[in-house]
C-alpha cells in the first residue's frame, strides 16, 4: 500500500497493520521449553560476577537454578525480594551492559545466558496469575508519605507496606508508573504492562495512591512533613532541558520527553503525528526512544545527532545497534547551530564539535540536515527541591537517601548520584524504606 505524499508533520503515514507490527513487542516472552533451554546455559557460578553487576542485587544464579528445576514461582519469589518491579524491569533493563556483560558465557563465548528474558518469563509467571507472594507484616502505626509513583516510589511504598506501615503515595500525573508509564518506548512495555504492574504491587494491601498532587502545588513538603512520621521523594525529573539557539521556537520543534509520552498514551497510532524527516538531538535513551519511534511511524528519514564521539552516548550499544537496524541514521560530533524555516522548521543547522584539552567546542565547519521535526533529548531538570540542598541540581542524599531534611528520604531521578536507571531507581526506593523502618522502630 503506497502512502500519499504528505509534507510537514502528519498522522497515518503508515497503515494501521502495519503500526501495529511496529510496534509489537521487542522481544517475544520464553515458553517453558525455551526458558528450560536458556537456563541450562547458566554455569550457577558461586561468586557469579552478575549478582555484583545487577543494582538491585539480585541472586540470579539462584533464580536460574528455580527455572530450570521447573520452579519458576520460586523463581519469580527470589527476583521480586530484591527487585519488586522486576517483570518491567526485565523488560528494560540495559542488560547488555549489566548483568549479561558479566556474564561467564559473554566472557568465554561472546553469548551470555539470556538473563533478561529468563527473568521476564519468571516474573510474569506469577504476575498472569495475580499472586502476591509477600504478605505484610504487624501493622506498626506509623504513617509514611511517598512523593512520586515512580520506581523509586512505588518500591519504597511496597517495601515499607511489607513491613507494617501504611504508605500514601502522591503523583502529579492521572496514572501512575512514572517513566515506566508515560517515558519508555511503546515496544518495550505493551499490553498496559506498567499499569498492570502498579495494581499488582498495591494488592500487598497499606497502600494508597492519590493523583493530581504536585510537589509544590497542590501538595506543600511542610504539611506532607508535618503529617507522616517519614517522607521519601521520588519526584524524577520534570524539567526538559531548551536547545538555546535560535529557532529553537519554531512550530515542529519540541521534546522528546513528551512525544514518547503522547505516544505511550495513545489510542490510536495512525492518529499520532510524526514529521518526514526527523532529527533528534541528544544520545542517551530517551534519544533512541524517540528515534526509533518516529521511524516506526512512518518518517523517511531519522537521524539522531550527538554532540561527542559514539563512546560517550549514554545509550547502550545494544540500544544504538537496534536504532541502526530500525533505519536510524546516528550522526556523532556535531552540535545544534540554529533551526532555519519560515514559522516551521525547514532545516537543522549543526556545527563539528571537537574536544580540546578535555573541552568541547565548535570546530567552524556545519552542516545542514532537512529537518520539518526536531526532538530535544538533551536532558531534564529538577522542577521542585522542596527546600532541600542541592549536589549537582539534584537532592543531596547520604546514605540510603537521606536529605538535608530530618525525617525526609529521596531517591531515583531526582536525587544526587544515582545513573538514571530504573532498576537503580528500584534500589534506592527500597533501600530508603529499610533505613526509614529502622528510624521508625528504634525506639519501639
Amino acid at each position: 500500500m503506497n502512502t500519499p505524499y504528505t509534507p510537514g508533520i502528519a498522522a497515518a503515514r503508515l497503515p494501521a497493520d502495519e503500526l501495529t507490527e511496529n510496534f509489537a513487542d521487542l522481544h517475544a516472552p520464553l515458553n517453558p521449553h525455551e526458558a528450560a533451554v536458556a537456563a541450562d546455559r547458566c554455569y550457577f557460578c558461586h561468586d557469579a560476577p552478575c549478582v555484583t553487576a545487577c543494582p538491585t542485587d539480585i541472586d540470579i544464579p539462584l533464580f536460574i537454578r528455580q527455572i530450570a528445576t521447573g520452579t519458576p514461582e520460586a523463581a519469580a519469589t527470589t527476583i521480586f525480594d530484591m527487585n519488586i518491579l522486576g517483570g518491567m524491569c526485565a523488560r528494560v533493563c540495559p542488560t547488555e551492559d549489566l548483568c549479561e556483560q558479566a556474564c561467564v558465557r559473554e566472557m568465554a563465548e561472546g553469548k551470555p545466558v539470556e538473563i533478561g528474558r529468563l527473568q521476564r518469563f519468571a516474573t510474569d509467571t506469577v504476575m498472569d496469575k495475580g499472586v502476591m507472594p509477600f504478605t505484610r507484616a504487624a501493622p506498626t502505626g506509623h504513617k509514611v508519605a511517598v512523593i512520586g509513583a515512580g520506581p523509586a516510589g512505588l518500591s519504597c511504598a511496597h517495601r515499607l507496606a511489607m513491613l507494617g506501615h501504611d504508605v500514601t503515595v502522591y503523583d502529579a500525573r492521572p496514572k501512575s508508573g512514572g517513566l515506566n508509564e508515560y517515558g519508555i518506548a511503546a515496544y518495550k512495555s505493551t499490553d498496559d504492562f506498567a499499569a498492570r504492574e502498579v495494581e499488582w504491587l498495591c494488592s500487598i494491601g497499606g497502600i494508597e495512591i492519590k493523583h493530581g498532587m504536585a510537589l509544590g502545588a497542590e501538595l506543600k513538603i511542610d504539611d506532607v512533613v508535618g503529617c507522616f512520621a517519614a517522607t521519601f521523594l521520588a519526584v524524577g525529573l520534570g524539567g526538559v532541558n531548551a536547545l538555546g539557539v535560535d529557532g529553537d521556537d519554531k512550530d515542529g520543534v519540541s521534546d522528546a520527553v513528551s512525544f514518547i509520552e503522547t505516544l505511550r498514551q495513545a489510542d490510536d497510532l495512525a492518529a499520532l503525528s510524526v514529521g518526514r524527516n526527523v532529527v533528534v538531538i541528544g544520545g542517551g535513551m530517551t534519544a533512541v526512544d524517540a528515534a526509533v519511534q518516529s521511524k516506526l511511524l512512518g518518517a523517511d528519514t531519522v537521524t539522531i545527532a550527538y554532540r561527542r564521539d559514539r563512546d560517550a552516548m549514554g545509550a547502550s550499544r545494544y540500544e544504538q545497534d537496534l536504532a541502526a537496524s530500525k533505519g536510524v541514521k546516528l550522526l556523532f560530533n556535531v552540535m545544534p547551530k540554529a533551526i532555519h524555516g519560515n514559522g516551521a522548521a525547514t532545516e537543522l543547522e549543526l556545527e563539528y564539535t571537537t574536544t580540546k584539552g578535555g573541552k568541547l567546542t565548535g570546530t567552524g565547519e556545519t552542516l545542514r540536515l532537512t529537518a520539518d521535526q526536531v526532538l530535544r533529548a538533551i536532558g531534564q531538570t529538577l522542577t521542585t527541591d522542596a527546600g532541600l540542598d542541592l549536589n549537582g541540581g539534584k537532592i543531596a542524599v547520604t546514605g540510603a537517601g537521606r536529605t538535608s531534611r530530618a525525617g525526609v528520604w529521596a531517591g531515583g531521578d531526582c536525587a544526587a548520584g544515582g545513573d538514571d536507571l530504573t532498576v537503580t531507581a528500584v534500589a534506592e526506593g527500597r533501600d530508603a524504606a529499610m533505613d526509614i523502618h529502622a528510624t521508625l522502630m528504634e525506639g519501639n
